[in-house]
């Protein structure tokens, strides 16, 4: 087994097909598909399941990807720690973040990282918070910007931001035609909503209605805030979302913020607590903290 061998294997995990990954690793796809099955047979089984959807990892490849990003590190880091020593902190930041405010956030920190150590590449991937998390605990990110609820265990994290939920209403709909920037989550009650697809998230929200007595009309779940935008200006019913879904601002959509209750979203900023960072994220993980102290 060659290193080449872990890197081949990480970016199949990580970009979930062989195409997309030899594209990433500027190769053609014959050869790589050659190397993962010299890796499989080396190790005596199956690392993929292939299928017409796409590829997901065997039990196997479960447990071989977590020893495959700690040695990926440790080449990294060690590759880093020599050239540092000539140039100045170096090397690659595996970040990973959701929608909504995160972004914002990261985009702001690289910014002043970068102005510190210009040398340091980046690696910045985004999904829904199940998705990202599941990146920290295997390795393939360093550190990332969920929000709440989510899975403690093996993880250290604290919150770093907070937004008021809203409504995202059409332009025509009654609700959007009363006064004032708020509305009152009981009137949401009657009409159909989209929300975000995570199941946590789905039973937050009922529980926001359960005082009232009633249970949210969830015709639709959707991972990216963008579409429920979308599908909000056409008309098709009200999204419920963080505030930053205000910023895709256009005249087929009224956002008011929900009240009675008061409802936010926390960010949290997050790492492994089992794991240790390399270098640079370790140096970028402290830059955030010392920022808020």
């Amino acid at each position: 087994m060659e290193l080449r061998h872990i890197r081949y294997f990480l970016t199949v995990v990580e970009e979930g097909s062989f195409t997309k990954a030899a594209d990433k690793l500027c190769i053609a796809q014959p050869p790589l598909s050659r190397q993962i099955r010299d890796l499989e047979e080396e190790l005596g089984t199956q690392l993929f399941e292939r299928k017409a959807r796409g590829l997901s990892l065997t039990e196997s490849g479960e447990r071989f990807l977590l020893y495959a990003s700690r040695i990926r590190q440790l080449a990294d880091q060690s590759f880093e720690d020599i050239k540092e020593m000539n140039e100045g902190l170096t090397g690659t930041l595996y970040l990973a973040t959701i929608e909504g405010h995160a972004p914002s956030l990261f985009a702001g920190w690289i910014a002043e990282f970068k102005k510190r150590f210009p040398l340091v590449e980046y690696e910045l991937w985004n999904g829904n918070t199940d998705d990202v998390v599941k990146r920290i605990q295997s390795g393939l990110s360093d550190i990332a910007v969920i929000t709440s609820p989510y899975d403690e265990e093996g993880l250290d994290g604290r919150i770093i931001y907070r937004e008021p939920w809203v409504a995202l209403i059409p332009a025509s709909h009654p609700l959007a035609h009363e006064k004032g920037d708020s509305v009152r989550l009981e009137k949401l009650a009657p009409y159909e909503l989209i929300i975000p697809s995570r199941q946590s998230r789905k039973q937050e929200i009922e529980n926001w209605f359960k005082p009232y007595g009633t249970e949210p009309k969830i015709f639709c779940r959707i991972a990216h805030m963008l579409n429920a935008y979308e599908l909000t200006a056409n008309g098709v019913g009200i999204a419920i979302y963080p505030a930053s879904a205000a910023k895709y601002v256009s005249d087929d959509v009224v956002t008011k913020r929900i009240v009675s209750p008061d409802v936010y979203a926390n960010y949290v900023l997050v790492k492994s607590a089992d794991r240790k960072l390399s270098k640079v994220a370790e140096e970028f993980w402290n830059m955030l903290n010392r920022s808020e102290d």
